[in-house]
């Protein structure tokens, strides 16, 4: 197939007669056997346009993303690009066609430098050809001045953070052309800081007439960037909406977002407590660890509350956990459970106390995706379920059978492989391991990032759930919506230290004054 000029074809198109978008799709169907991902969607990209595509995970995005760079071939339906219809797409077509795709995880060879990882996305790969090194490293050299990278094309890409390893990216879409640009959750694991900047390269990029498909869970990063929102649901298009109006005025809201994305009203985000509050379960004195930078945090945590932890990146909230878990043993400090004081060396020493401990990255330390959600749940109390020699399946199935159904994990059954639920439902998992452990204590960090406004919901009322059966409950988070809608009280995390603890409802300045270190207020304020 030959390779479609687009900016060229564009302004060709609209020469005679209406504009032409940049991509179109057209009642593309796509199944999996049973499964109808995709149910006659249809979808159009402009040039110079950021379109938000929203929706539950399990909504279809994903399989339009692959259908869009030719991952997935179409089962019905047709791809126009430029104005002109597109068949049997595949990625390297996509490729030459002006498509990029900037995924959550950039896809580099860690091993490589950042010049060599640009010269084998651009660079012809004929058999016999002679690399002129120094070309290879000015034009990397310039492809990072475009996008405001401080990066040197010398580094190795496992050297860098994954804000820069984005750059990298998003340079090697525009050293190969690319007028389409998809972005799939790329602020993620991004500080506000480098949110900002990131912003201000997508919006560069739609002044120079490229098209980009925008995918997020936070819907103020939608507000803030798109011009068009279009909603899946149940692998069917329900509405594709301007985000403003030609004076710029608001034409949506954040409620009839939510309302399109989930089929119903979502009035309990953050369900209100229903509970009292009992003794205190955990007492922390002076715990300091030089390894983590927590230097003399002190706090409390009763049976039947929920403290939430707010901070800015790299505040320590994270570290704090891991000390409290005994993963990086305190060097100093004081850890009382119900009075007694504990010594946390190990996790083991943190299970036996009753401690639980979801971590941040699901995919990494929360499940295992090659694993059946019945062996995930186990593995936290494998010494209990099979005492002796040999493995007994039937005690493992009933306690997955159990926590599917206390907890409404959405699966085929408790042998259905993690990697194949759903975000939200992933991270039901890998609570249900710890609570198979029957803890006293529940840490939980970053229990709803990356998951969808409903699975949000659900974990939501799950957390309040366990708090009001008698957990006490840490809850990290970024989200500050969820630290304040949440918590019944909040402690504030600067530079290693719980330097400040405020009441539940505290506004939202508040907190942020504490985590910058400035004043503001009393933090009694309601949200």
């Amino acid at each position: 197939m030959s390779r479609i000029d687009l900016p060229s074809e564009v302004e060709r198109n609209a020469e005679r007669g209406a504009e032409v978008p940049l991509l179109r799709l057209t009642g593309v169907t796509k199944s999996f056997g049973a499964v109808r991902a995709l149910k006659g969607v249809s979808f159009e990209l402009r040039a110079g346009e950021v379109h938000a595509l929203l929706g539950e995970n399990g909504a279809g995005k994903s399989t339009l993303i692959k259908v869009i760079t030719g991952a997935h071939a179409p089962d019905a339906g047709s791809i126009e690009i430029a104005g002109q219809s597109v068949m049997s797409l595949d990625p390297a077509q996509a490729h030459r066609l002006g498509i990029a795709c900037i995924y959550q995880q950039p896809a580099l060879f860690p091993d490589l430098t950042v010049a060599e990882n640009l010269g084998l996305r651009l660079e012809p790969s004929t058999a016999w050809r002679r690399i002129d090194f120094a070309q290879r490293r000015a034009r990397a050299v310039e492809l990072l001045r475009r996008v405001g990278a401080e990066i040197s094309p010398d580094a190795e890409v496992r050297s860098l953070s994954m804000p820069e390893q984005q750059l990298v990216e998003i340079a090697c879409a525009l050293g190969a052309g690319a007028r389409v640009i998809l972005m799939d959750e790329p602020t993620a694991s991004l500080t506000r800081r480098e949110v900002e900047r990131l912003f201000e390269l997508v919006r560069d990029l739609r002044r120079e007439g490229v098209g980009i498909l925008y995918i997020s869970h936070r819907l103020e990063e939608i507000f803030a960037l798109a011009d068009r929102v279009t909603v899946l649901r149940d692998g069917e298009s329900v509405g594709t909406r301007p985000v403003r109006d030609a004076r710029g005025r608001p034409t949506l809201t954040e409620s009839e977002l939510i309302r399109s994305m989930v089929g119903r009203e979502l009035n309990q985000l953050y369900p209100p407590r229903a509970h009292g509050i009992g003794e205190v379960v955990v007492s922390v004195r002076n715990l300091s660890c030089a390894a983590s930078g927590v230097c003399a945090v002190s706090l409390e945590i009763r049976s039947g509350e929920i403290l939430g932890l707010a901070g800015l990146v790299g505040a320590g909230r994270t570290e704090l956990a891991r000390v409290l878990f005994g993963l990086t043993p305190a060097d100093s400090g004081e850890i009382r459970i119900h009075g007694a004081v504990v010594m946390l060396r190990s996790p083991r020493d943190a299970m036996e106390q009753g401690i639980a401990y979801v971590p941040e990255d699901r995919r990494r330390h929360g499940v295992i995706l090659e694993m059946p959600v019945a062996h995930n749940v186990s593995l936290a109390v494998l010494g209990r379920l099979f005492r002796g020699v040999w493995l007994k399946p039937k005690p493992e199935q009933a306690l997955a059978l159990d926590l599917i159904s206390r907890l409404g994990v959405t699966c085929a059954g408790p042998q259905a492989l993690a990697g194949s639920l759903s975000g939200g439902n992933q991270q039901k998992v890998a609570l249900g391991r710890w609570l198979a452990t029957q803890p006293r204590w529940l840490i939980l960090d970053e229990p709803t990032q990356g998951v969808d406004v409903g699975a949000k919901g659900e974990i939501h009322k799950l957390i309040r759930d366990l708090a009001a059966s008698g957990l006490a409950v840490l809850l990290i988070s970024s989200d500050l919506p969820e630290v304040i809608g949440m918590s019944d009280r909040i402690g504030v995390m600067r530079d290693g230290r719980l330097v400040e603890v405020l009441p539940g409802g505290s506004n939202a300045s508040t907190v942020m004054a504490a985590a910058l270190g400035r004043s503001d207020g009393d933090g009694k304020e309601g949200v």
